[in-house]
């Protein structure tokens, strides 16, 4: 009874120190969190598997290699009717990538733009660039989206009174045809000399940080990238014989034949999403800018740099650690609202696999297929601007 008596205290002592011990209580809470989360998955996963068996529903992905049966109008790779359903939903893939890609470009530059804008001594820039971010950011995107589509791009011409532009371009109200070029033999030099003039550019551009910080003299590589990745692929081009065709529109009565077209469902999704992020983008630009204390600016004054030379040598360089993070943000809910795409007809990913979907019956399989596509997009966009935003990071030395 007595050793007893005396181990209890010290057992409970033990005890004690494990539960105020932050490693021990961290590794407990971590462990009871994991088997929260797999009891919650097996649960889930199991009475989705039960309710599919006694509806009679057949599961798995083999419906992918089905025929899709249906047309999508705008595709990047050939595909017909006839094609699976898996390329349908990969045609899918590449336009959501195609408007994301193009909208994130155009929202940048727009969103830089009227960013400065608002942060110009011109009293009308200043309030004309204000203007445009409190009504673009106080629009429903969908709103816009329509305006673009039955607003704008539904008035143009018929077809038969298509408007003719230089170089055989028409444009109506169902999208700008244009000629299709058609690449011969020797084509593949051409992408090949954009590869290695881009990598050049970026070698040029290292080597002339690391010369501007040991001797304090710039080189202009703005000309240097494009000669390098604009002049190679000319080289290229003409070093293959100019292996380049055009199949050209040809304007009908009722419909134009031959050369290629951007849809306006394209074009009025892609507007919309540049222009509504753009606004929000102005704000953080307007704000990381904001976020630059005043004496820099004063103090590359007081060494002679002009104006211009401050905002892009002294400004901007210090205020990117403050506009990265929320600019990242801002292209994945770009990226993600191309999504409404489907209101409008465009043949993005949720509208492909929505089809699927409705055609297959295979709800659990077309959702899984958005959830993991729109997660990997996501996760590559963060993983590439948390990348630039460690490239950019201020370095002491």
């Amino acid at each position: 009874m007595t050793d007893h008596a005396a181990i209890a205290p010290s057992e409970a002592r033990t005890l004690r120190s494990y539960a105020y011990d932050p490693r021990f209580r961290g590794i407990f809470f971590q462990a009871l969190t994991l088997l929260i989360i797999i009891v919650a998955g097996w649960w889930i996963f199991d009475n989705t598997a039960e309710n599919l068996a006694r509806s009679g529903t057949a599961s798995g992905y083999g419906f992918l290699r089905g025929r899709a049966g249906f047309d999508i109008g705008q595709a990047l790779i050939p595909y017909t009717s006839d094609s699976t359903y898996g390329r349908a939903i990969f045609v899918g893939f590449l336009n959501t990538v195609l408007v994301a890609v193009f909208g994130i470009i155009t929202a940048t530059i727009v969103g830089f733009i009227i960013g400065l804008g608002r942060l110009s001594k011109n009293w009308l820039i200043a309030r004309l660039c204000t203007v445009y971010v409190e009504v673009f950011r106080n629009i429903p995107v969908l709103l816009i989206i329509f305006f673009w589509y039955k607003g704008v791009l539904d008035s143009l011409p018929q077809v038969r009174d298509s408007i003719a532009l230089p170089f055989s371009i028409f444009l109506n109200n169902r999208g700008l045809a244009f000629p299709r070029p058609i690449w011969g033999d020797g084509a593949w030099l051409i992408p090949l000399a954009i590869i290695i003039g881009i990598v050049a550019t970026m070698v040029v551009a290292r080597w002339a940080r690391q010369r501007q910080i040991a001797t304090g003299k710039q080189f202009h590589t703005v000309w240097a990238g494009i000669g390098l990745i604009a002049g190679l692929p000319v080289l290229a081009f003409l070093a293959a014989g100019a292996p380049l065709t055009f199949d050209y529109p040809i304007a009908g009565r009722f419909n134009l034949t031959g050369g290629t077209r951007i849809l306006p469902e394209f074009v009025a999704l892609y507007l919309a999403l540049s222009l509504y992020t753009a606004s929000f983008i102005a704000e953080v630009i307007r704000a990381g800018i904001r976020g630059v204390p005043k004496g820099q600016s004063e103090a590359s004054f007081a060494l002679g740099l002009q104006p211009s030379h401050t905002t892009r040598l002294v400004i901007v360089p210090q205020a990117m650690r403050i506009i990265i993070p929320p600019l990242t943000s801002q292209y994945l809910n770009l990226t993600k609202n191309s999504s409404l795409g489907v209101a409008i007809g465009f043949p993005e990913l949720f509208s492909t696999t929505s089809t699927t979907l409705n055609q297959t019956g295979q709800a659990v399989e077309a959702i899984s297929i958005m959830l993991t596509v729109y997660l990997a997009i996501s996760i590559a966009t963060s993983m590439f601007m948390n990348w630039f935003n460690a490239k950019m990071a201020l370095v002491e030395r």
